[in-house]
C-alpha cells in the first residue's frame, strides 16, 4: 500500500520552501524506488513548525518540520517512511498541545485533506449539510442559522440568520450571495487557509445561503494578493459543477444556485460591504450611504447577502450537527467558535480555532507563548489595523464581542497583532492615521481630512511642538471622524489612536530636551 507524505500547499509554507521540500521528496522517492504518493493539503495552521511534512502510517499522521529540502535525504535516511524518530519528528501531529487543545468546527478538514478531493471532503463529512438544507424549507434553514447565534466574522459581529432572513423575505426576480474575502486586515489569514486549504466548504456555505434565501448567484471576492486562493478556489468550484453540487440542480434538488470568483485590485476600502458591491459592479470602490441596506438593495440594486468567509464556511457545519449543538459553544451572546490569527512579536504564531471566551491574556501568554523576541508583552492590537491596543492591564478581557466593545476594543476579523516593550505606541497611532489617510476611497471630509491632519498632528507631538495643545487637538480629530465618517475606515481609525494615547501615555509625553539633543 502507498504511503501518502502530506506537504502543504498553502501560501505560508510555499513561502517558507514547501515547493522545495516537495521536489526534494520526489526525487528521493523516484530514486529509492519507493511506493509513496505525495498529497499537498492546507496548512494545519503552525506557521513555527512550516512547511510541516506528515507521513501517514495506519492511520496515524506523523509530523516533521520546520522541514527544508536540505533536510530531506537525511529524514529519508533515518526511516521517514516508517515514522522513524529524528530531531525534526514531532510525533504524531493530532497530539501537538496546540491543536489539541482547540475546537475544530470550521476548521475541521483544515490541513487534513486534499483541498481539491471532493471524495476526500465527503468523507470528512462534507456536504451533509447542504443535503439536510436540501430536504428543508428555505425558513427552516434561515431559523437554523439564526438559532445557531452565529454572528459576522468579519469584524461587525452583526448575527448571520437576521440577515438572510431580510434577504429571504425581500422582492427581488433575483438576489445574490456575496462572499467577502477581501481580506485585507494585518495579521489575518483565516480566509486564506480556508480558501486554499478547504474550498468546498465554502462553496457548501455559500449553496446553503443561497437556499436559504431565494438566491441563484453567489460571488466571491478577493484581492489580487491571493493568487493562490484564486486558484484554487476556481477550480474548486469547476470540480463542484461538475460534481452537480452548483448549477441548474443543487445535487439534484431542483433549486439552481452557481457561483463565481472574482479579484479585486487590492483596496483596503472594497472590504467595507458597500465599496465591496461597486467593485463588483465594474464601478470605482467607493462607499455607498446607508439606506438603502444591501439586503434590500444590493448588487445590481437586488437583495443581496454580504456575509465574510468565515460566516459562510461556518454554515455547513451548523446544518449538519445542528443549532444547538454550535450554540454550545462560546459565552454571551457570542456564540460558536472563532478562528484566532496570532501573530506580530510572538513565539508561536498560527491560526487557532476555540470558543468565545478565552482571556486576553491566555491567548497570548499560553497559546500564542508570549513574544518572539523574549521581551514582556507591551502591547496587542486586536481586530486588524483599526483595532484597539490593548495593554497587559487588560489581558482579563475575554475574547467576546461585547467584552472587548466594553473596554473600547473590538474583536473584528479576530487577528491579534503582538508588540513587545520596544514599541513605539505614538507611532504606531501615526500608522493608524497614514493608513487610514492612503486607504481612504475620499468619499468623506472627516476620513479623508482627518486622517491627513492626524499624521500632522502625531509629527507635531513626536517633534515635542505644543504637546498637549496637539494631544487634545489628536483626540478631537478622531471624535469627528468616529461620528462623522461615512463607513468603518474612517470610524474605526480612532481605535487605535486614542487606545495609545489612553494606555501609553508616557509614549506621547515631549521629549526631553537632554535626550532631544543628543
Amino acid at each position: 500500500m502507498s504511503v501518502k507524505i502530506y506537504v502543504p500547499r498553502d501560501a505560508a509554507a510555499l513561502s517558507l520552501g514547501a515547493d522545495k521540500v516537495v521536489k526534494a521528496i520526489t526525487q528521493e522517492i523516484a530514486a529509492r524506488g519507493l511506493d509513496a504518493t505525495i498529497v499537498r493539503n492546507g496548512s494545519r495552521g503552525m506557521f513555527w513548525l512550516e512547511p510541516l511534512v506528515e507521513v501517514e502510517i495506519a492511520g496515524r499522521r506523523i509530523g516533521y518540520g520546520p522541514v527544508k529540502a536540505k533536510d530531506v535525504a537525511r529524514l529519508f535516511d533515518a526511516g521517514l517512511m516508517e515514522g522513524a524518530a529524528d530531531v525534526l519528528c514531532l510525533g504524531e501531529v493530532d497530539d501537538l498541545p496546540f491543536l489539541k487543545s482547540q475546537t475544530r468546527l470550521t476548521f475541521a478538514r483544515c490541513g487534513i485533506t486534499d483541498p481539491l478531493s471532493l471524495a476526500d471532503y465527503e468523507a470528512h463529512g462534507g456536504l451533509a449539510g447542504l443535503r439536510r438544507a436540501i430536504s428543508i424549507q428555505a425558513s427552516d434553514i434561515v431559523k437554523e442559522v439564526t438559532d445557531s447565534g452565529l454572528r459576522g466574522r468579519g469584524g461587525a459581529g452583526f448575527p448571520t440568520g437576521i440577515k438572510w432572513k431580510t434577504v429571504l423575505d425581500a422582492a427581488g426576480a433575483r438576489k445574490y450571495i456575496v462572499c467577502n474575502a477581501d481580506e485585507g486586515d494585518s495579521g489575518t489569514f483565516a480566509d486564506r487557509m480556508i480558501m486554499e486549504g478547504d474550498p468546498f466548504v465554502l462553496i457548501e456555505g455559500m449553496a446553503i445561503a443561497g437556499l436559504a434565501t431565494g438566491a441563484t448567484k453567489g460571488f466571491v471576492y478577493t484581492r489580487s494578493e491571493y493568487p493562490h486562493a484564486i486558484a484554487t478556489m476556481t477550480e474548486a468550484v469547476e470540480i463542484a459543477r461538475k460534481a452537480g453540487i452548483l448549477g441548474p440542480s443543487v445535487m439534484g434538488s431542483g433549486k439552481t444556485f452557481d457561483m463565481e470568483i472574482r479579484t479585486g485590485a487590492g483596496a483596503y476600502v472594497c472590504g467595507e460591504e458597500t465599496a465591496l458591491l461597486n467593485s463588483l459592479e465594474g464601478k470605482r470602490g467607493i462607499v455607498r450611504a446607508k439606506p438603502p441596506l444591501p439586503a434590500h438593495k444590493g448588487l445590481f440594486n437586488c437583495p443581496t447577502v454580504i456575509n465574510n468567509v468565515i460566516s459562510l464556511a461556518s454554515v455547513p457545519v451548523i446544518m449538519d450537527k445542528g443549532a444547538a449543538f454550535y450554540r454550545d459553544f462560546g459565552m454571551g451572546r457570542s456564540r460558536g467558535t472563532i478562528p484566532l490569527q496570532i501573530a506580530g512579536n510572538v513565539k508561536y504564531g498560527g491560526l487557532y480555532e476555540t470558543a468565545f471566551g478565552l482571556s486576553l491574556g491566555d491567548i497570548v501568554e499560553k497559546i500564542g507563548g508570549g513574544t518572539a523576541s523574549g521581551r514582556p508583552v507591551k502591547a496587542v492590537q486586536v481586530g486588524g489595523p483599526l483595532g484597539a491596543y490593548f495593554p497587559k492591564a487588560l489581558f482579563d478581557t475575554p475574547f467576546d464581542y461585547e467584552a472587548f466593545a466594553a473596554r473600547d476594543g473590538l474583536i473584528g476579523h479576530a487577528g491579534l497583532v503582538i508588540f513587545d516593550d520596544t514599541a513605539d505606541m505614538l507611532k504606531q497611532a501615526r500608522f493608524a492615521m497614514e493608513f487610514c489617510a492612503v486607504e481612504s476611497c475620499g468619499k468623506c471630509t472627516p476620513c479623508r481630512i482627518g486622517s491627513t491632519r492626524g499624521v500632522e498632528t502625531a509629527d507635531k507631538i513626536a517633534q515635542g511642538i505644543e504637546p498637549e495643545k496637539n494631544r487634545e487637538l489628536l483626540a478631537d480629530l478622531c471624535n469627528t471622524m468616529k461620528f462623522g465618517s461615512l463607513c468603518a475606515l474612517g470610524g474605526f481609525t480612532p481605535y487605535p489612536v486614542m487606545s495609545a494615547m489612553t494606555h501609553f501615555p508616557d509614549d506621547f509625553a515631549p521629549v526631553p530636551l537632554i535626550e532631544a539633543a543628543e
